[in-house]
Formats: structure tokens, sequence, C-alpha cells
């Protein structure tokens, strides 16, 4: 009796587990189809409104807004906005000598979502086309506003552009690195190449400035580039993804900080998925397969956990009745298969194969982040930046 509970239940898990795999890898090799061309040069440069949420980022924020205003864009139809929360007086003095917008936010519960609010409250009654938003640590390529441009000018309402690494110093900030750039691959390049929307990442994005003014006050969670996606999708809203326009991030560098990082990010992919699924039924009778699509995304787990759980079940049945772990050791190599294809070339190098040592922790850090979600996705959790930990 308790060997068959056993083996269905290894059924179970194993189709879960393989359908995740073989979704994977699908938009791994979609990832590889040609890249299409860029979007033509606008005909009308349109008026950019741009949000940089700041919690207690003193320390980078003035750096980055000042790169910030070299965009190859007219000053004129762009305008900088900080939410300035948690930071120094004298950090605030600094940001005002330039020609941007500082917005002093006293919030009972810090977070993105309340900042973006503030900012967009802020600013009722000002004429925008777009609003593109950016963290505090990011740096986005000249082109950046150009580039958006043109794709919102050719009618694109949402576009995620390519998010990548500034300098990696840690083991974990190399091996972020690389997920972040798996991510691309698969949630965002392959994708938008499978003709679906692409994933947002929390920051490097733009949206029409009405739809967004429209639909962010329902946004209140920690994990608010999810409450985003729901909303865009539920209004048939495209999300282009821009591989080849960057900004660039500043990497986790410490097993604490991914723990921290991570668990928020659990959290609010558990509550978001709970209550998107309420909309499901809909989205399957209308046909809204990008919704269907994303909600199926949100069912499975974490790839570091995917490829652990896939390889101990491996081991265990070596132990217990070697040939039902056949099918687990083919799941795993094609999840293999499947990252592989996603990671770029230039990524495998010797820092990548040092870092791998480091593997085996975070995937603990990340299976214990699956039991402890509850009520952190209503805490603001503060990722610091411009901090090296080794």
């Amino acid at each position: 009796m308790a060997g068959g509970i056993l083996y269905i239940l290894d059924f179970v898990f194993f189709l879960w587990i393989f359908l995740g795999v073989v979704y994977l890898l699908i938009f791994a090799l979609y990832a590889q189809k040609r890249k299409p061309k860029p979007y033509p040069q606008a005909r009308k440069q349109h008026a950019i409104l741009v949000l940089f949420p700041a919690y207690k980022e003193d320390k980078v924020i003035v750096e980055n807004v000042c790169s910030f205003l070299q965009q190859d864009y007219p000053a004129t139809l762009y305008q900088v906005t900080v939410i300035s929360d948690g930071m120094k007086e004298e950090t605030n003095n600094r940001l005002r000598e330039l020609p941007v917008t500082v917005l002093n936010a006293r919030f009972e519960r810090s977070s993105k979502a309340a900042a973006l609010n503030l900012a967009m409250d802020a600013h009722k009654g000002r004429t925008y086309d777009m609003v593109a938003i950016l963290d505090a640590d990011n740096i986005a390529a000249p082109d950046f506003l150009q580039r958006i441009n043109d794709a919102f000018d050719f009618g694109i309402q949402a576009i995620q552009v390519h998010r990548v690494s500034k300098e990696v110093t840690t083991d974990v900030s190399v091996l972020d690195r690389t997920s972040e750039e798996i991510n691309n691959s698969i949630f965002r390049e392959g994708h938008v190449r499978a003709g679906l929307s692409s994933a947002l990442i929390g920051s490097g994005m733009a949206f029409d400035y009405n739809w967004f003014a429209r639909r962010i006050p329902r946004v209140t969670s920690a994990g608010e580039d999810k409450e985003l996606e729901l909303l865009l999708l539920k209004d048939n809203v495209y999300v282009e993804y821009l591989s080849d326009v960057y900004v660039y991030d500043e990497k986790i560098s410490s097993a604490t900080a991914f723990y921290r990082q991570r668990r928020r990010w659990i959290a609010a992919q558990f509550d978001l998925l709970g209550k998107g699924v309420r909309y499901l039924p809909q989205a399957i009778f209308t046909g809204n397969l990008d919704y269907c699509d994303k909600i199926y995304q949100w069912l499975l787990p974490p790839r570091i956990v995917l490829a652990g759980f896939t390889f101990l079940v491996g081991v265990a049945w070596i132990i217990f009745d070697w040939t039902l772990s056949l099918k687990w050791w083919m799941t795993f190599f094609l999840l293999l298969c499947a990252l592989s294809l996603a990671m770029p070339d230039k990524l495998y190098d010797a820092s990548f194969k040092k870092a791998l040592r480091k593997l085996p922790v975070l995937f603990l850090l990340t299976t214990v982040n699956l039991f402890r979600t509850k009520g952190v996705n209503r805490q603001f959790i503060h990722t610091r930046h411009g901090e090296e930990t080794k």
C-alpha cells in the first residue's frame, strides 16, 4: 500500500516537473531564432516621464541620475522624477541641483508601488505620452529613451528592455547575473519570438502614460511588476522585449541578500498566482493565451529548485529502484540542455565555473524560502545597493 502511494506521488511530481522542463526547453529554443530588425526611427519624439523610486539609495542615486541626464533625447521632452524615501537631506539637496523633480515620500509602509503612485499623483494634469521606470541603481544606455520612443511610435504600449549586470565581484553575483540572462532568454526573448508577451523585470520598463496612470492605483503589493503583468494581460496589452536596448543593474552580492530578495519574489509570485488564477477560466474562454501562459509560468518552481529536486530524486531512485530513476535523469538532462541554450556563451567563463560551488547553498536557501512566504508580500524588503560583500 505504502509502495503504491509512493509510485503515484512519484508519477504526479514527475509529470509536473517534466512538463515544466519541456516548457523551458521550448522557449529556450525559440530564443535561438534570428532577431527581428529594430523598429524604424520614430516620426515623432514623444514626451516621457522617467521615474526613479529610491528607498535609502544615497550611495548610488545621484551618480546614476546624472548618468541618465546624458540621454540622446531632447531634454525638453523628458522629465526625471526621483521619489526619495528615507534618504538623507544632503542627498535630496544634491538632486535638487540637477534638472530633476524630487518628491519626498513619507509612507507608513514603504514600497515601490506606493512610490510610483505618489509620483503619478504628483504629475496629474501634466501631458506625457509615456512613463519609464528605472531602479535607483540602474544606468541606462544613452539611446534608451530614443529606442523606446521608436517602439512606442510604432504602436507598442508596454516595453521591457534588456537588463544586464554591472561588474560582478562575488560568486553569488556571478550566479545572479547568469540567472537573469537565462530569464531574459526564456521568459523574454523566447516568448516574444513565439508571439507571446515578454515578462517584466521591475525596471527598464516603459508604458503608455494614460494606461499606466489608470492602472497603477490598483498596484499595491511588493510584487509590483507581476501585478502590472496581470493588468496588462487582462487588458490584452502586448509587452515587447527590446533585447538590444540596455539598462545596467547591480546584482546581489551575498547569500544573505539572495535569500531576502528571492523570498520576496517567491512570496509575490504565490500571492499573485492565487489572485490571477481566478480570472483564468475567463482567459481560457476568451482565448487570452498570454494570460494562460503567465499563470502556468508562475506554477513552475524556481529553476534552481527544479534542478536540485530532479537531481536528488534521481539519486534516491537509484538506491531504491533504479528503473524509476531513468525518467528523472532524462528530465535532468533536458533541463541542462534548456539552461545551456538559454545562457549566453560569453558567460561560460572561469568566474562562472568557480561560482558553481555556491549552487548547493543557494538551492537550500531557495527551498527554505518556499515555506517562509507568509506575510512577506505585505512587507517591504529592501535590496541595498552600492555595497560589496565578499
